[in-house]
């Protein structure tokens, strides 16, 4: 984004006045805004302004905010925001608007550039040696259809070559900007195709002409019950036209469709009752993910009781989670103490009696024979471990 500033001073003229003309219609302007709003009306007259002198100059900004009794530093804003105000002196003949948005950069809008570049200046908002010449490039100036194009002040000129902006920069230079053609400058009207309408160019393409193409409708008009020319009957405008195959009233809808043989009925029908007492049915109030019956509930939970004494689940006491349990039927399986103190051997080939069992957790405490446990020091230091029977074997043995 570019940085808008007022011109240098050296430039810059002493004061600024509307024009009598100018000025009545300053003065109509303004009066169309309500009582309080007067202000909005700063848009207006600084394009007036511009029109006037060719561009937006300081003394024409104080002058546009004594007389909206604003300060001038809001018509200031207003004046470096938007970029149609010209800020700087331009051609006096012509200021020439480049468009270089993609639709006519496609069309060669950079060939129109270079052409301003060598026939004005090298640089945008510059003058050319006699003052009479500038360009810009702008965004899009709304003729992408006849792309590429420029404007010169309020004036289009589209489906532009590098030549024909050439031959219109030398009319404006020599002061005949006023007689060039304005819009197009090939055999386009306005924004129809090059070449004329391909489409809707006839009545109808079948033979006969339109005289036939317009006599076909009213024909058929006149026999559905509407006038010969072509209008259609004030008692027939709100019917649907019953002609159409989709409007046949002689078709019947699924309401009126005859009934299909009873055989082929019951090979397609179901019976609600059938198979109902099967585990899922929903007379039971169930699916078939899980018993829902009485009968179903009992044989789930002998199969459950067979399973747990067979040894493929085990669950001793209340219900344990499903880690917990797998947790058990290890430990159960590996540290299982004996009466006699005897680890049972995991598979019957290994005999795990002479190591140790101290890591047997609640069941190293239920043994009754402790014979082959030795006793710890005394946490206060004064002995062997007191008021524990069996706590080892005596020094004696």
């Amino acid at each position: 984004m570019s940085v808008r500033r007022l011109a240098e001073d050296a430039v810059q003229p002493q004061g600024f006045a509307f024009s009598a003309q100018n000025a009545d219609w300053a003065e109509a302007t303004i009066r169309k805004y309500p009582e309080g709003r007067q202000q909005s009306a700063v848009i207006p007259l600084l394009m007036r302004a511009q029109e006037q002198d060719g561009w937006v100059t300081k003394a024409a900004i104080e002058h546009v905010a004594q007389r909206l009794r604003m300060p001038m530093i809001r018509v200031l804003e207003v004046a470096t925001f938007y970029t149609q105000f010209q800020l700087a002196p331009v051609g006096k003949r012509a200021h020439i608007q480049v468009c270089g948005t993609t639709p006519c950069m496609l069309r060669g809008s950079d060939d129109l550039k270079r052409v301003c570049r060598e026939k004005i200046h090298p640089q945008p908002f510059h003058l050319n040696e006699s003052g009479s010449l500038s360009w810009e490039e702008v965004e899009c100036l709304g003729a992408c259809v006849n792309a590429p194009m420029v404007m010169i002040f309020k004036d289009t000129y589209e489906d532009l070559t590098a030549e024909s902006l050439s031959g219109i920069i030398d009319a404006f230079e020599r002061g005949e900007g006023a007689a060039v053609k304005k819009g197009p400058q090939v055999d386009r009207h306005l924004s129809v195709p090059i070449g004329g309408l391909t489409t809707l160019n006839s009545f109808n393409d079948e033979e006969g002409g339109p005289d036939e193409a317009r006599k076909a409708p009213q024909a058929a008009n006149a026999a559905s019950g509407g006038d010969a020319s072509g209008g259609v009957a004030p008692s027939q405008a709100g019917r649907p036209d019953t002609h159409a195959a989709e409007t046949d009233p002689s078709i019947k809808g699924p309401a009126g469709a005859p009934k299909a043989s009873q055989a082929a009925e019951d090979a397609i029908s179901v019976d609600p009752s059938e198979g109902a007492g099967r585990p899922g049915s929903g007379r039971t109030g169930g699916t078939r993910q899980g018993p829902t019956g009485a009968d179903e509930v009992n044989a789930a939970a002998e199969q459950k009781k067979a399973e747990t004494t067979s040894g493929e689940a085990r669950t001793d006491g209340p219900l344990k989670t499903k880690g917990a349990a797998a947790e058990d039927a290890v430990v159960q399986e590996r540290q299982r103490v004996d009466d006699k103190g005897r680890t049972a051997p995991h598979d019957g080939s290994e005999d795990l009696s002479g190591k140790d069992h101290t890591a047997s957790g609640s069941l190293e405490a239920q043994r009754d024979d402790t014979s082959d446990v030795t006793s710890g020091p005394d946490v206060k230091g004064d002995g062997p471990a007191k008021g524990r029977e069996g706590s080892g074997p005596k020094a004696s043995e």
